[in-house]
């Protein structure tokens, strides 16, 4: 059973949050807040003059039960971009409800907040995104067909995602990769439900379908964001190849291991991207 607030308890809670946000952070609010992934913890290292505050105390923001995850929010610098930094989000499979990060997504947004980043790790179907390798969300398939916005009032429930992923966004990080020489991948994420991982016979049919790497985050959070008016850019950590594609099981602790083997790297090519934000200037109007 989903304990996730909704309707006038949800709007309370953002409200809630809103007014902590503002009080231990200050009433002006960063450009940019990033979806910290397994994997991608070591990013917050990356703040300076970072301040943080709990989950516990944001009432709107969800306590994650997922071994890797830390339910608390920093605020700090990289380079001249003020980024706020969310170490920990909702899957839909701890509670069967999709829209988990829909409080943390809207009071964000009610701060001020323009951009999230959306990080993730993620089974490749590619073989030359192996392990280790980064990928830059393109687009998405949502295989389970499930929503955030079922329920939502209004017009704008039915929100456009022909151009989920900001096309202004994903130029940055390319030309920081470019000019870093960090092989950077492309494609399309398939999000599934889990918490089981996938079939060998389900892989081929997301091949088929045309996607190059399988999660169970990102996708539910994307649709919030970009309901909510927020632009969005996504990136996925390979931690394994695909079932089917390798001999080995597939394991959490084996997906753990490999994200914190390959994390320090994608921590510090995350802060390189959000630095090159911080020159955009689509974000300081």
């Amino acid at each position: 059973m989903s304990n996730i607030l909704s309707g006038a308890a949800l709007d309370s809670a953002i409200t809630q949050s809103l007014e902590r946000l503002r009080s231990h952070f200050g009433a002006q609010a960063p450009e940019v807040a990033v979806v910290l992934g397994s994997g991608w913890a070591g990013a917050a290292a990356q703040l300076a003059d970072a301040q943080s505050l709990s989950y516990a105390e944001l009432s709107a923001f969800p306590q994650p039960k997922v071994e890797g995850h830390v339910a608390e929010i920093a605020v700090g610098r990289i380079g001249s971009q003020r980024v706020a930094m969310l170490r920990g989000r909702a899957h839909t499979y701890e509670s069967n409800d999709c829209t988990g990060m829909a409080g943390a997504i809207r009071a964000l947004k009610a701060w001020g907040v323009k951009v999230l980043v959306l990080t993730n790790a993620s089974g490749s179907l590619r073989r030359d995104l192996p392990p280790g390798s980064l990928m830059l969300i393109t687009d998405h398939i949502n295989a389970p067909q499930r929503s955030p916005l079922v329920g939502v009032p209004g017009s704008d429930r039915f929100t456009d995602m022909s151009c989920a992923y900001d096309v202004e966004l994903r130029q940055t990080a390319l030309s920081v990769a470019q000019r870093e020489q960090k092989l950077l991948g492309e494609g399309v994420y398939v999000w599934a439900l889990g918490p089981q991982f996938e079939t060998p016979a389900e892989i081929r049919m997301f091949a088929a379908w045309g996607a190059d790497a399988v999660g169970m985050s990102t996708v539910p959070e994307t649709i919030l964001a970009r309901h909510a008016g927020l632009r969005v850019m996504g990136m996925a950590l390979m931690t394994n190849m695909a079932a089917g594609m390798q001999e080995e099981a597939i394991t959490h602790e084996h997906t753990l291991h490999q994200a914190a083997a390959s994390g320090a790297a994608a921590a510090e090519f995350l802060a390189q991207v959000l630095a090159q934000m911080g020159t955009l200037e689509s974000l300081k109007n």
